[in-house]
């Protein structure tokens, strides 16, 4: 399992990304000028990147996990990356990595959801992990220690 979040100050504006394992290695990073939605994808593609094997990535993330929970993907490629009203789909760059990752046919890739701020003390972590990368514009990785 790994929770992943982005944070942006502005949207547009710096933005940071992060993911954690419970009790395991976590890793946040930035970008100078990104939006929420750029830095929710980044986190998921980087823990996926990070870590190989079966995944249930949690995220507060409506956007990314109703892409694979309803699989908007499979129409944005069907209508040749363009979303329902028929205008380019938002993010691409970021999407088509994600995509070749966690549709792997050689990985189980799930994807669930999880409240923001509602007191989940990993998603909370995480937060914290992009707040503070956004604000710092430095990422850091490392191991969670137990409880």
């Amino acid at each position: 399992m790994i929770y992943t979040d982005g944070s942006c100050l502005g949207n547009p504006g710096p933005g940071g990304w992060a993911w954690a394992i419970p009790e395991g290695p976590y890793a946040s990073g930035a970008e100078a000028q990104s939006t929420n939605q750029r830095m929710e994808i980044t986190a998921v593609l980087r823990a996926l990147e990070a870590r190989s094997g079966p995944v249930l990535i949690m995220s507060d993330s409506t956007y990314v996990v109703n892409c694979f929970r309803d699989r908007w993907w499979e129409g944005w490629k069907r209508r040749g990356w363009r979303n329902s009203a028929g205008k380019p789909v938002a993010n691409r760059d970021l999407w088509e990595p994600l995509l070749a990752v966690a549709l792997d046919p050689g990985r189980s890739v799930r994807f669930g959801w999880v409240k923001g701020h509602s007191g989940d003390a990993m998603n909370d972590r995480v937060d914290l992990l992009a707040t503070m990368a956004a604000a710092t514009q430095e990422g850091e990785s490392g191991e969670i220690s137990p409880g």
